[in-house]
């Protein structure tokens, strides 16, 4: 008969432990996701498989108040993150999209939309030293950005066609990702 008890059997009731317990299971799952983020790469979907957005009148609020309406954005190149403070795929992605705000945020409209409560994100921005807006939704958002699963990012070009959809965490400030923002702004 073989021994129950062998090196493998320990190893996975460990790892099944180190799971169940909160204090080493979101560490856990921070690590896996940013592992996930530099495989999970942005692509740029085939010109004749695009969505054009419809630029309804969608509005935001930012964390400072700032009202804005989608349509008014129509002919810029747009960064839609939908997240939240919770969520550990977003938590690993965030520190890349604030190094892409800090690169591209004088061309690129950048829209972090969260449900949270604008005070909770207040917090989480502050702890992480964050300077991006956030947004909550004011009413219903377009068809063709909904989402079921976060984080979730689109790209919108100048012509209003969805470019990127990617679900997941990303490195966001990949090279790729930023020669991919800068030909949409020189479109």
């Amino acid at each position: 008969m073989k021994n129950k008890f062998t090196k493998q059997n320990i190893l996975f009731a460990i790892i099944i432990a180190l799971l169940l317990i909160p204090q080493t299971r979101y560490p856990i799952q921070l690590l896996v996701h940013k592992g996930l983020s530099y495989i999970n790469q942005s692509t740029i979907i085939e010109e004749g498989e695009r969505e054009i957005l419809s630029y309804q009148n969608w509005k935001l609020i930012s964390d400072n108040g700032e009202v804005l309406n989608l349509k008014d954005l129509k002919g810029r190149v747009l960064f839609i993150n939908f997240w939240a403070t919770w969520c550990p795929p977003c938590i690993v992605e965030m520190p890349s999209l604030q190094d892409l705000y800090n690169d591209f945020n004088e061309e690129v409209v950048f829209l972090f939309v969260t449900g949270d409560e604008l005070e909770t994100v207040r917090k989480f921005k502050t702890k992480n030293s964050y300077s991006f807006k956030v947004y909550n939704a004011v009413n219903k958002i377009p068809q063709n950005l909904e989402t079921k699963s976060i984080p979730r990012t689109f790209i919108i070009d100048k012509a209003g066609a969805i470019v990127v959809d990617e679900k997941g965490a990303v490195d966001w400030y990949s090279q790729k990702v930023k020669t991919q923002l800068t030909t949409l702004l020189a479109e």
